[in-house]
């Protein structure tokens, strides 16, 4: 018996009296109330009841009615310890599914509970068995076996479940210990979490550090940030194996879809590719076989939303839900910061008349080209005049002047390549920095516009001409402004050309 202790009384001369029994309680909840770890705890049960009762083998199971799911949570054979889990049903225990103690005195293998003891040295043979207890809720079990039979008798029984009605109250302080250092901790990972992504204000990159946050949150093969656009939804960022392709787009339709961008639901999907949440041609265009949805929320607005999935099946549980539900109220705020930095930027680089660069934005990206350029890079300039435009817009008046710039600026965006810049340069000057391309180059692109400018309505009707200066980068330049000068001088050739073309035809 190796477990058993004299420290109180010999067992083999019986219970003490009802005062002392009060006394032992009280001791053992003494004992109990200095301890708050949850893995403690049940070490703590277990050396207590063995000062009292015999104990060659001790085990205690939690159990969760709702789920019918019971976990040995701490077990102990002839004074070997462990904390392995050991999962049953709950209801096909006796003391579970009655919630009374149970006194088996021999053949403990006929009844419904678990056995300790392995082939060696046989089974336990007696045990005494009674519920943890909060209320009328049964949370749980203790067992005290035996290797010999008839080691328990009925009032053994009744200081069992005295034993176990003091452990349930510790059992339940540890674990709302537990539980409150477990939310600390995750307040934490998604405080940490969350500030990766509000340190940058670069949309791009914090769409990156949501779907990376998480993946690493929840610990799963994939996840993606969902961007609400007028008809439809595109993904904005996407990572893991999980991951649908950025910049897919998806349109507005299923129960899921409505679920989560209109009535705000967070979304479990236990079999993404069985689901009568999302219509066929949705699930077709994504992996995995589990997800987890939650809805970005910034003010009243919802703006997207944040989903991980999983390889092979997994049921995402509440807790879960909750945290990724936390880590989006962080990611939302974030994404507005980023949205309004970019539209803040976008406003102090862009011209509001015709929607061009200005001219700010213009000296940031013709200093990248020009350093490009010293690097080896071919690099011209083209710079536009609009002829005679002072005389038009003083006869014509400011709306039709007006009217003509924004046609300009319509068709130089058109006649742009993605790599190249056009931007207004001012009044009725703009420019066009084009990369990997020669002067010959540059004097075609310029001869193209103008083309396709003569043949705009609004410009045709105003009858309005434009002259274009073309310059090439040289080895001989340092500095910016020696590019645009020889662009200006180049236009100041055509323009000078074009009035003595003038003289001489009257």
């Amino acid at each position: 018996m190796a477990t058993r202790s004299m420290d109180v009384w010999d067992f083999e001369m019986g219970l003490p009296t009802v005062d002392h029994r009060y006394r032992v309680l009280l001791g053992v909840g003494r004992a109990l109330a200095g301890v708050l770890q949850e893995g403690e705890i049940y070490a703590a049960i277990h050396r207590e009841t063995a000062r009292v009762l015999e104990t060659d083998g001790f085990y205690i199971a939690l159990y969760q009615q709702e789920s019918d799911r019971a976990e040995v949570v701490y077990w102990s054979d002839q004074g070997r310890a462990s904390w392995k889990p050991v999962v049953f049903r709950g209801s096909s225990s006796e003391v579970l599914a009655s919630g009374e103690g149970v006194l088996v005195e021999d053949r403990l293998g006929d009844h419904s509970l678990l056995l300790l003891g392995d082939t060696e040295s046989g089974a336990t043979r007696s045990a005494i068995s009674v519920p943890l207890r909060i209320g009328n809720r049964v949370i749980g079990v203790i067992s005290v076996q035996s290797y010999r039979a008839g080691a328990y008798d009925a009032e053994e029984l009744e200081l069992l479940q005295g034993i176990a009605d003091v452990a349930s109250v510790a059992i339940q302080n540890s674990r709302h210990m537990s539980e409150l250092d477990r939310r600390r901790r995750e307040a934490e990972r998604v405080l940490e979490l969350a500030r990766t992504f509000t340190s940058s204000l670069d949309d791009r990159e914090v769409l990156r550090r949501i779907v990376d946050a998480a993946r690493e949150l929840l610990a799963s093969e994939g996840a993606a940030v969902w961007l609400l656009e007028e008809e439809g939804i595109r993904i904005g960022a996407s990572a893991g194996r999980t991951g649908p392709p950025e910049g897919a787009y998806f349109p507005l339709e299923g129960q899921l879809v409505r679920m989560v961008l209109e009535e705000r639901e967070t979304v479990i999907v236990d079999d993404l590719p069985a689901t009568e949440l999302l219509p066929l041609s949705f699930r077709r265009r994504l992996k995995g076989e589990s997800a987890l949805v939650v809805p970005l929320v910034s003010g009243e607005r919802v703006i997207g939303g944040i989903s991980v999935a999983s390889e092979a099946p997994r049921s995402f549980q509440r807790e879960e839900a909750r945290l990724l539900q936390r880590l989006a109220g962080h990611a939302a705020l974030a994404l507005e910061n980023a949205h309004l930095h970019a539209r803040l930027r976008a406003l102090s680089l862009t011209d509001p008349l015709t929607g061009l660069p200005n001219r700010r934005h213009l000296e940031l990206h013709l200093s990248q080209e020009f350093a490009a350029a010293r690097r080896g890079r071919p690099l011209s300039m083209v710079l536009f005049d609009l002829n005679d435009f002072k005389r038009y817009n003083d006869t014509m008046g400011h709306l039709a002047g007006d009217e003509a710039l924004r046609a300009v600026g319509e068709v130089l965006s058109g006649e742009t390549r993605a790599m190249n810049l056009v931007a207004r340069y001012g009044g009725d000057e703009f420019v066009a920095v084009l990369s990997d391309t020669s002067a010959e180059g540059g004097r075609l692109f310029a001869e193209r516009v103008k083309g396709r400018l003569r043949k705009h309505p609004v410009v045709r009707d105003a009858d309005l001409s434009f002259s274009a200066g073309v310059a090439e980068f040289s080895d001989a330049m340092v500095e910016v402004r020696e590019l645009v000068e020889a662009a200006d001088r180049n236009l100041y050739q055509a323009k000078a050309a074009r009035s003595a073309k003038r003289e001489a035809a009257s």
